[in-house]
């Protein structure tokens, strides 16, 4: 299927029916959907490759995630379409096609969790349940026009869930409603929280410094529009030498971690990729254990860094994107630039292992806008709350 062609959210392989949970819970009357890398008993998970699909049988057990929605009363309704091995933040999948992006039609959803944004957009489901590890729901949630969150590193199970990079990997999710994205945190949260009201506020400016000069002004101005919400912020810098060191280390950490996942699988099994994710699995290949541990010790040291600027109480605000959506017809090479400015603006979190939320402020030149908040370890509680106190002032700012 030509990659330009727009498609349904959902896999092929589509479950059979909804999946109901129990008759009572705290989500009971939710619809969810699940990316195509959570087990779903007695249905094959695909991983977006449909030659990882075809080389595994179905399930024989719920991941930890569907499981934990299910005994909260959630059903889920159905699989969503996603980057192959999620080895992407475009949403643009060479077997299955590319999700469409309802609230700017011509434009990519975003990956890897494409399928579920364009659910959760279009409403075809209550909130859905995506992964995050260089960005694949924070991504697709600002071009989607979705609250979502990423939380922070290990506290949501992955049993169950096809891994990418561990280092990086957390389950994340994305509504249209933040106050439905807020009813998932108890329940797939694990009960170790951090607690801490939002008390400072620091603006990126090497953040905003990384956007398009009109997306940059939009943000300024949604901030500028919610001041009565926030604490009074202060600007600063976060990535002493750039982010570019924090990129790269990012970036070979990925490749060494996804080749040791799916390196047998591919060098047995040959399967069929899309461009860009053929190129960097090649890439993942030549990732040598030196290179990794030299990645690891930026890892280590950007972690201490940050984390030792967002304590408790401290909430960094930036760009989730740099621009908005490119369209879908966009060249390889376009693509590939933007993974690159992208990875800039999430690397921050996914480095440090801490919790963000994206919030949907509104539209320029036709396209969402998002902007986030990256919040302590352990602080997911106070971004969902967050979210939810900002919500009346979402759609404000003019474009």
């Amino acid at each position: 299927m030509p990659t330009e062609t727009f498609r349904s959210a959902f896999v092929p392989h589509d479950l059979a029916a909804p999946v109901k949970g129990a008759p009572a819970g705290p989500l009971a009357g939710l619809s969810v959907a699940v990316k195509d890398m959570y087990d779903i008993e007695g249905s094959r998970t695909g991983g977006g490759n449909p030659d990882w699909l075809a080389a595994h049988p179905p399930a024989t057990a719920n991941a930890a995630v569907v499981a934990a929605l299910l005994a909260a009363g959630a059903t889920i309704t159905g699989k969503t379409v996603c980057d192959e091995f999620f080895f992407s933040v475009a949403g643009v999948n060479a077997h299955y096609g590319t999700p469409l992006n309802p609230r700017a039609p011509g434009h990519i959803p975003g990956g890897s969790s494409s399928g579920s944004a364009s659910a959760a957009s279009a409403g075809a489901c209550d909130v859905a349940i995506g992964s995050d590890t260089g960005g694949s729901v924070r991504v697709p949630s600002a071009f989607c026009g979705l609250y979502g969150i990423r939380p922070t590193h290990g506290r949501v199970s992955l049993a169950g869930a096809m891994p990418m990079a561990p280092s990086f990997d957390v389950a994340g999710w994305m509504s249209t409603a933040p106050g439905v994205l807020r009813a998932l945190g108890p329940v797939l949260l694990d009960h170790h929280p951090v607690a801490g009201a939002v008390e400072k506020l620091i603006v990126l400016d090497d953040a905003f410094a990384q956007a398009d000069e009109p997306v940059a002004a939009f943000l300024q101005d949604a901030l500028d529009v919610m001041a009565a919400a926030l604490p009074a912020p202060t600007h600063g810098a976060i990535a002493p030498d750039g982010f570019d060191p924090w990129r790269e280390a990012f970036r070979i950490i990925q490749g060494r971690e996804i080749w040791q996942v799916y390196g047998d699988f591919v060098e047995t099994k040959r399967p069929r990729f899309g461009p860009g994710v053929r190129e960097r699995m090649a890439f993942a290949a030549t990732v040598t254990e030196a290179a990794a541990n030299e990645a690891y010790a930026v890892k280590a040291a950007a972690l201490a860094w940050i984390r030792g600027v967002v304590k408790p109480g401290t909430v960094l605000a930036l760009p989730t994107v740099p621009c908005v959506a490119p369209k879908v017809d966009a060249p390889q090479d376009l693509l590939e630039s933007f993974r690159v400015r992208v990875m800039r603006l999430t690397c921050t979190a996914g480095m440090a292992g801490l919790p963000q939320v994206t919030i949907p402020v509104g539209t320029l030149d036709g396209c969402p806008v998002g902007l986030s908040f990256i919040g302590w370890a352990g602080g997911d509680e106070a971004l969902l709350d967050l979210a939810v106190r900002l919500a009346p002032f979402v759609g404000a700012t003019a474009g």
